[in-house]
C-alpha cells in the first residue's frame, strides 16, 4: 500500500493506511513500527492525520519555480527556426552546434538541440545514414595527413540495369581528405597504378613513409600494381581474409557518398555524368562537410592544419557562454581537443584508453 517514498498515494488508500495504524496503535503497536510495516514515515502518517482522512496529494499540483537554466520560449524557438533553415535542414544537431561556434554563436548545448527539437516532434532522423558501426583493421598509426591513405572501388549504377561505373578512391585516414579518384568503364591492374600515381606526385608523397591500406580484390593484389607500390616506397596493407569490414574508412565514405540526397539512384546517364556529380561530391565533401570524427571540421581544415585554430575557437566561445551563464552548464564544457592520432584497426588497450580519456572528460 505505501510502496517506495516518492510514490503517489491515492485518497482511499491513505484512508485506509490511518485506519490501520489506528487499530494497530490501539492494541499497542508503536507508531513507528506501525508505520514501517505499511512503509510510510511518521511525518507522512502525521500530516496525513493533520490535512485530514480525505485529502489528496498535493504534489501534483503545487506550483514550482522555474529552474533558473531553463531556457525562455524565445530561446527554443530560434533553435527549432536554425534548425530548420534552408542552410541546416538537412544536418543534425551535431553538426549544426559547432558550424554555429565557427560563426561566435552558441545558442545551446547539443543535447538541448535534440530535446526541443523531440518535443517539437522534430526529432526524426534528418538525413538517410544509419548509425556507423565500428570495424577493425591492421594496425597502423596516422598522426598527420598523408601518413596511412585506404583505397577502395565502388559501384555506381548506370540508367541501364544492370550496368555499373567503377568509381576509385584514395582517401587519407588521418584528415579524411579524398586524395584522388578517378571512373572507368571497368576494373583494372592498370586503373589503379593510374590512380595511385597521380596521388603519390599531386600530394608529394614519393618515398614517404606512407602505408596504402586496401581489401583483397584483383586489381589491388595483381602483381604489377604491387611492385608499383614497391618503387613508390609505399607499404601496402591489406584487409583480412574473408572479413568484409575490414576497410571501413573507404566503406564509410562511399556510404556517404551514396547516402547523399542528391544522389541519383536511378542511375548515371553517362560516364561523363557521374565524373561530373562526383567530381561536386568530392568538392563539397573536402570543404564543406562536418566530419563528426575529426570534431566536426572539414577534412582540408585538418589535412592543411586549418583545423587547430578553429577547435580552439571553438573551446573559447563555449568558455565564454559557460562563464555568462554558468547555471546552465552541470559540467564543463564540450571538449574541442585536436585528435592527435588515428588508428586502423586500434588494438583492445588502444580503445580501453581511449574510452578511459572520454570517461575522464568534464
Amino acid at each position: 500500500m505505501g510502496g517506495p517514498r516518492g510514490r503517489l498515494i491515492s485518497a482511499p488508500d491513505r484512508k485506509k493506511a490511518v485506519q490501520l495504524i489506528d487499530e494497530a496503535r490501539a492494541a499497542g503497536a508503536r507508531l513507528e513500527l506501525a508505520c514501517e510495516e505499511l512503509n510510510i514515515s511518521v511525518r507522512t502518517y502525521q500530516r496525513w492525520i493533520k490535512d485530514g482522512p480525505d485529502s489528496t496529494d498535493k504534489r501534483p499540483t503545487a506550483k514550482r519555480k522555474a529552474p533558473a537554466n531553463k531556457l525562455s520560449k524565445q530561446e527554443r524557438a530560434e533553435i527549432i527556426r536554425v534548425c530548420n533553415c534552408a542552410e541546416y535542414a538537412d544536418l543534425t544537431p551535431a553538426q549544426v552546434v559547432p558550424n554555429l561556434a565557427d560563426q561566435n554563436i552558441y545558442l545551446a548545448s547539443e543535447s538541448t538541440f535534440y530535446r526541443i527539437l523531440k518535443d517539437a516532434k522534430q526529432n526524426a532522423r534528418r538525413n538517410r545514414v544509419n548509425t556507423p558501426r565500428t570495424s577493425s583493421l591492421t594496425t597502423h598509426i596516422a598522426t598527420g595527413p598523408n601518413q596511412v591513405w585506404s583505397w577502395d572501388i565502388t559501384w555506381l549504377p548506370a540508367a541501364i540495369k544492370g550496368y555499373y561505373y567503377k568509381l576509385y578512391m584514395i582517401l587519407d585516414v588521418f584528415s579524411r581528405l579524398i586524395i584522388n579518384w578517378e571512373i572507368h568503364e571497368n576494373e583494372s591492374s592498370e586503373h589503379a597504378q593510374d590512380l595511385v600515381k597521380k596521388a603519390v606526385f599531386k600530394h608529394g608523397a614519393f618515398n614517404h613513409p606512407l602505408v596504402l591500406h586496401s581489401d583483397n580484390g584483383s586489381p589491388m593484389r595483381a602483381q604489377d600494381f604491387q611492385n608499383l607500390l614497391a618503387r613508390l616506397g609505399i607499404t601496402k596493407s591489406y584487409s583480412r581474409p574473408r572479413v568484409s569490414n575490414d576497410n571501413p574508412f573507404s566503406e564509410s565514405l562511399f556510404k556517404t557518398l551514396k547516402y547523399t540526397k542528391d544522389f541519383p539512384i536511378k542511375g548515371f546517364a553517362s560516364i561523363d555524368d557521374a565524373r561530373k556529380w562526383v567530381h561536386n561530391f568530392v568538392r563539397l565533401y573536402n570543404t564543406e562537410f562536418l566530419h563528426s570524427a575529426i570534431k566536426f571540421v572539414t577534412p582540408y581544415q585538418r589535412h592543411t592544419g586549418q583545423d587547430v585554430e578553429i577547435l580552439a575557437k571553438r573551446d573559447k566561445v563555449y568558455k565564454a557562454a559557460r562563464q555568462l551563464r554558468p547555471e546552465r552548464w552541470s559540467r564543463g564544457t564540450r571538449d574541442w581537443t585536436r585528435i592527435n592520432k588515428v588508428a586502423l584497426n586500434p588494438t583492445d588497450e588502444m580503445r580501453n584508453v581511449s574510452n578511459e580519456k572520454k570517461r575522464q572528460l568534464p
